[in-house]
């Protein structure tokens, strides 16, 4: 028996519109999950679910659906998390803490989300829940408050609207070829650039393309220590911030930054030793600050990274091949989940999408609010 927990096995729905309510969903993953780790739902000791909710759906309790779905689970112990968009991995990190600890010999993680159902006024309220409302409130819904920050980025910097379009571009040409992507089409630098009919312009100055697309999906992991493991975690980390934007400088990512760093530092390594990066690009602005966080660039000088061609699918640290969230969709409690599947299919050479040559160490980050809940993982191929 090793002692070190590993994954196992995942599965992943193809994210996007789902008619499946979130049961199906749940069960989809967890079953083909259970599948590809070559273990019986009786060797799996508890469940973690990763559910948002807060108000998308009446149903709350999610941690009960995978008993509700696979009966053999119904006695196991579950527990169900929350951190926003951080959601999935809380799951995960909790998953892997209650194997370490020797609590558990192998767990089942899962998360899920069904947004698409809800009207406009009920996604920006759900949504603007992971701001501070006392002080965020009137930013009106969440691509509000990272509108404000690009604000804050132009005044400080210069105007990024052109480096956005960049991004945006990138993963969308990287989701085009993601069969488990919402969006698969490449939609080009010139569309992402320009305020039009079909890409107007949202919270100013972000466009639709800056931001993160509406998703359903569902992802799965099983972690153990009694199996050979495909996957290992080589080094995690989790820091929060202050909640307030107030309370700090919004384009600093401060508990982003300190996340990555715990998580290299565990691993001995540098970022750029990893063979990419699956981040948490819930606006362009985001993925931006986060090259600068991570000291891809200097602060104010993001566009470098991706104007050198460093952070392209086929250059020398390709970020969000997937598609990232922008591309590949952003079913919030599915996220981080997805996240650590996309890098273990990657260190593991069985991505459908975009394979990075030779990938066998990965990082993924992952963050609640504006970098306010920040998870950060390097997994590497066993």
């Amino acid at each position: 028996m090793t002692k070190e927990p590993q994954i196992i096995g995942w599965a992943h729905s193809k994210f996007g519109k789902s008619d499946a309510p979130i049961t199906e969903l749940v069960r989809d993953v967890s079953v083909r999950a259970l599948e590809d780790a070559g273990m019986e739902t009786s060797q799996i000791d508890a469940v973690h679910v990763g559910v948002f909710n807060n108000g998308l759906s009446s149903q709350g309790f999610e941690g009960t659906l995978p008993g509700l779905v696979i009966p053999e689970l119904a006695f196991k112990p579950f527990f169900r998390h929350e951190s926003a968009c951080a959601t999935g991995s809380a799951a995960v990190y909790a998953a892997y803490d209650s194997v370490a600890s020797g609590r558990f010999d192998s767990v089942l993680v899962v998360g899920a989300e069904k947004m698409t159902h809800a009207d406009g006024a009920t996604l920006n309220n759900v949504l603007l829940s992971a701001s501070y409302r006392p002080e965020e409130e009137g930013y009106g819904s969440f691509a509000g408050v990272f509108g404000h920050i690009a604000s804050i980025y132009a005044e400080q910097y210069g105007d990024p609207l052109e480096t956005l379009a960049q991004i945006a571009a990138k993963n969308h040409h990287n989701g085009a070829a993601n069969p488990l992507a919402h969006m698969q089409k490449d939609l080009g630098f010139d569309f992402c650039n320009t305020v039009s009919d079909k890409n107007p312009e949202v919270a100013s100055p972000l466009r639709r393309t800056d931001c993160s697309l509406v998703s359903d999906g569902a992802a799965a992991l099983v972690i153990s220590r009694t199996s050979n493991g495909r996957v290992r975690f080589r080094g995690m980390g989790h820091a929060s911030d202050s909640l307030p934007l107030s309370k700090r400088n919004p384009l600093e990512f401060r508990g982003a930054k300190h996340a990555m760093n715990q998580a290299l530092e565990a691993a001995g390594m540098n970022l750029t030793d990893a063979d990419l990066l699956e981040t948490h690009d819930c606006f362009t602005i985001a993925e931006l600050l986060q090259y600068e966080a991570f000291g891809l660039a200097q602060p104010g000088q993001g566009r470098t990274a991706i104007e050198s061609g460093l952070v392209s699918v086929n250059g020398d640290f390709p970020v969000n091949a997937s598609g990232g969230l922008k591309a590949k969709g952003h079913p919030i409690g599915a996220t981080g989940v997805s996240m650590h599947v996309t890098a273990c299919m990657q260190v593991t050479n069985s991505f459908p999408g975009y394979q990075v040559k030779d990938a066998t160490t990965a990082a993924v980050f992952n963050m609640g609010g504006a970098a306010v809940s920040n998870f950060a993982s390097i997994v590497e191929r066993v």
